[in-house]
């Protein structure tokens, strides 16, 4: 998955990264750039995949997040544009691949039951 996400991105994104058609920023640019250092970070996931699964976390919640909240009002509604369409098809694609990846027992091992970790070294050796 993080393959994916690293080629996927670097295709994609990169190029309208490095070489941009305006600088104007706008929301389009804010959508590249996290895009861009999510494909970065993905190499990371490529080196220590268990340590990186808070991006996967978030690759399937901005996905759940924009299906729900605009792709199925829109759906049920006036209908899907061709841009609409297509992203919703990609989300899906990815929201069903990232659900088929994650190792959901150490998910729920790791993030739902295992204590928190206290906030600085300090309150871990019971120094206020």
């Amino acid at each position: 998955m993080y393959l994916l996400l690293v080629l996927g991105l670097g295709v994609t994104m990169w190029p309208t990264i490095i070489a941009p058609s305006s600088v104007a920023a706008n929301a389009s640019t804010v959508v590249r750039s996290l895009l861009g250092a999510l494909c970065l970070l993905s190499l990371l996931g490529l080196r220590y995949p268990l340590r990186m699964l808070p991006l996967l976390l978030f690759e399937l919640a901005w996905k759940i997040i924009w299906v729900v909240a605009f792709a199925l009002p829109m759906w049920m509604g006036p209908g899907l544009d061709e841009y609409a369409a297509e992203t919703l098809f990609a989300c899906a694609a990815g929201i069903v691949l990232v659900v088929l990846v994650l190792p959901w027992g150490y998910v729920a091992r790791e993030y739902l039951r295992a204590p928190g970790t206290p906030w600085s070294k300090g309150a871990q050796a019971g120094v206020h």
